[in-house]
């Protein structure tokens, strides 16, 4: 039986044979190619601004690597020697290009270990803090956004829109601060709920109760970074959904006697989906890299932490790697999103 979604589609799409489809296969090749490519060339003027750029920071890592120990000229030129700070800066860069082609991050300044093993050890916080917060995100962004886009000019579509674009726009910063304040230390008959500091208790239990005290401290900062995103999934959805019910496949799924909720499931949404996922696909990207600012004002031990404390510091082989690491699985996210996109929209592939 045809579906109302194959009986709008274009004749010459339903009559499509093989040789249509191995020809659509090789361009979604040469597209995948073209954007790998183009990736390729980003990531490379990546690692050259990264070197170039941390070294018009303030400061010399040196002289505040020796802040509280009495240190004369000597010991200290002896340290930047150790650093590799006394090379020429063009000696300096094709040292780091070489290294980091290698995979070899060089080793932290503060922590006198390899930049791998100290992201290594950070990741995990990371990818479970901004993962749950996007996974919380997504999924609130995209039913308000369906429900918002199927009734506009409704209470809960100018309700939630409204809700979210004034969260969107509040700094992440305040409304970290505003969270913790109220809810964290307490205020007036508010008292302190929720722990605010690291991801664990000094005291932490063991077994499930382990996993009950990280929850209760990822509230807050889960909560801060889901307030500030949400509002791009449901504004997406939305704007794609009113754009499919205009459509004529839905008038025809409507007049063949469809009940609108089955519309809205079965044809409509699925649709409206594609901005969304290939937005999902980018914020994947900075998952990786966390927030930096959620991160620092809650203390919590991951990659948006660890680049801060870097750059206080400043530890430019830190830096590098934690910035080459956010950028690039930025870079990845977002040619892969392309390629989805393409994949997916037969509209995109004709284009």
């Amino acid at each position: 039986m045809t579906t109302p979604l194959e009986a709008a589609e274009p004749a010459a799409v339903q009559a499509a044979g093989p040789g249509d489809e191995r020809s659509t296969r090789r361009g979604t090749l040469q597209y995948a190619l073209s954007k790998a490519g183009g990736a390729l060339f980003s990531i490379a003027m990546v690692i050259v601004g990264t070197f170039f750029v941390f070294r018009l920071l303030p400061g010399d890592p040196v002289r505040n690597l020796a802040q509280g120990r009495n240190m004369t000229p000597a010991q200290l030129n002896l340290e930047r020697h150790r650093l590799g700070l006394d090379k020429p800066l063009i000696d300096q860069f094709f040292q780091f290009v070489g290294d980091t082609l290698r995979l070899d991050l060089g080793t932290s300044y503060e922590y006198k270990r390899p930049v791998l093993d100290l992201i290594g050890e950070r990741i995990g916080p990371t990818l479970l803090l901004a993962g749950t917060g996007l996974v919380i995100a997504v999924s609130l962004g995209i039913w308000q956004g369906t429900r918002a886009g199927w009734r506009p000019g409704s209470r809960f579509d100018r309700f939630s829109t409204g809700a979210s674009l004034l969260l969107w726009s509040v700094p992440t910063f305040w409304l970290g601060l505003l969270l913790m304040m109220v809810f964290g230390v307490g205020i007036g008959p508010i008292p302190g709920i929720f722990p605010f500091r690291g991801i664990e208790s000094v005291d932490a239990p063991d077994g499930f109760a382990y996993v009950l005290d990280v929850a209760s401290h990822m509230v807050l900062p889960c909560l801060t970074l889901v307030a500030v995103v949400y509002a791009q999934y449901l504004l997406v959805m939305r704007s794609s959904l009113l754009e499919e019910v205009s459509q004529d496949y839905v008038t025809v799924a409507r007049a063949k006697g469809l009940r609108d909720d089955e519309v809205r499931r079965r044809h409509a949404v699925p649709n409206a989906l594609l901005p969304t996922v290939t937005l999902v696909f980018m914020r994947i990207g900075f998952v990786v890299g966390g927030a930096v600012t959620v991160e620092t004002i809650y203390t919590w031990p991951g990659l948006g932490q660890l680049f801060y404390e870097a750059v206080s510091v400043p530890d430019f082989t830190l830096m590098q790697g934690t910035f080459l690491l956010i950028t690039v699985s930025v870079i990845v996210m977002n040619t892969l999103a392309d390629v989805v996109y393409h994949m997916l929209d037969p509209r995109v592939r004709s284009a």
